[in-house]
């Protein structure tokens, strides 16, 4: 039996845990659905035999569903910011987030149809933002603020100036 992470991402589901896990481990790399628990007696938003909790990893950070009802809504407050290297990548995970039931949001982040906050980032963006030149990282802040899903030409166009 592998060892289990010292820590794990608790994430609550309205009953579509494992759904949402086999979304992750088909779109992202280096995911997959672990193991399904069942619940071993009835619970609020439940019954005994219900699927309870789901482990699973994306992109190598261990993960678990708990199908835990209706009375938790996901927020902005957490999301996960997803490395980027050219315009296939970013658009492949944009694309497949919302193309599943998601939501564009503002400055490459986007919402999966269970409500978990997505920032499609690519590195180009984040290294220009994080510029040690001020004018760059002005720029390329400016750019990313007009932006729904990245455009890195027009990232790459802002870095220039």
């Amino acid at each position: 039996m592998p060892k289990k992470a010292k820590n794990t991402i608790c994430l609550w589901y309205n009953g579509d845990a494992e759904d949402a896990a086999r979304f992750y481990a088909k779109t992202f790399p280096n995911s997959s659905v672990d193991a399904l628990h069942r619940a071993p007696g009835d619970f609020p938003s439940g019954k005994e035999g219900d699927l309870l909790t789901v482990e699973f990893t994306v992109m190598g950070i261990p993960c678990l569903g708990l199908n835990g009802g209706p009375a938790f809504k996901h927020n902005e407050a957490f999301s996960f910011q997803v490395s980027t290297v050219d315009q296939a990548e970013t658009d492949r995970y944009w694309d497949a987030i919302i193309g599943n039931g998601g939501q564009a949001s503002a400055c490459g982040w986007c919402k999966d149809r269970w409500g978990i906050s997505w920032q499609i980032s690519p590195e180009v963006l984040v290294n220009a933002v994080t510029s040690p030149d001020p004018a760059i990282a002005k720029r390329a802040f400016e750019a990313m603020m007009e932006m729904t899903k990245i455009d890195i030409a027009a990232i790459e166009a802002a870095i220039r100036g």
